[in-house]
């Protein structure tokens, strides 16, 4: 009888050890504890970035229908086109990096009209409800400033350890660079090593 239990409970250890694999543990400690796989100014970089860029995409396409200048329109359009780009890859570079994407909490564009519209739907009225009318200086200088500090970022990742991060920043700090110059910026002439 002791050989029966004896073995029977070697049966049952051998099964629990070998269905605890380092790989279950890994997957449950990223999924259970919200860590991710990249260090904390990738992870930095990807929440500032990841919520600007697709606020200021959003913006672009609001700014490209009622700009009235050819610049505003020109920096609008281009705005567009390469952030609308760069959302699909900075997705599939945050999923491989276990981070979450699009960031939750992140600002969401209301072009100005929708905005006074929520606000005279709602019984509580802020002080800070709805943002001024659209300008066209208002948008190339929004523009030049945000765009400053995705640059930052972006020069911030083009130094980064993971090789995977440093490309991706190198591949696409040209395309933010243009945008900064085209809105107005001046372009750094140290930027380049």
């Amino acid at each position: 009888m002791k050989l029966n239990t004896l073995f029977i409970a070697g049966v049952c250890a051998s099964a629990l050890l070998a269905s605890c694999s380092p790989n279950t543990a890994k997957e449950n400690q990223l999924k259970y504890t919200h860590t991710s796989l990249v260090d904390g100014d990738a992870y930095h970089f990807f929440k500032l970035v990841g919520a600007k860029v697709v606020y200021e995409a959003d913006y672009a396409a609001y700014a490209e229908t009622v700009a009235g200048s050819s610049q505003a329109k020109q920096l609008a359009a281009k705005v567009t086109e390469v952030y609308k780009t760069l959302i699909p890859a900075l997705d599939s570079l945050a999923t491989a990096g276990q981070v979450d994407f699009p960031i939750l909490g992140a600002e969401k564009f209301v072009a100005p009209a929708e905005q006074r519209a929520a606000v005279a739907d709602s019984t509580v009225v802020e002080a800070h409800a709805y943002s001024a009318a659209y300008s066209d200086d208002s948008y190339i200088h929004h523009v030049q400033h945000e765009t400053a500090v995705i640059k930052d970022q972006f020069d911030r990742l083009s130094r980064n350890t993971n090789k995977a991060l440093r490309e991706f920043a190198h591949a696409h700090i040209e395309k933010i660079e243009e945008i900064y110059t085209l809105a107005g910026g001046k372009a750094d002439a140290h930027a380049h090593h």
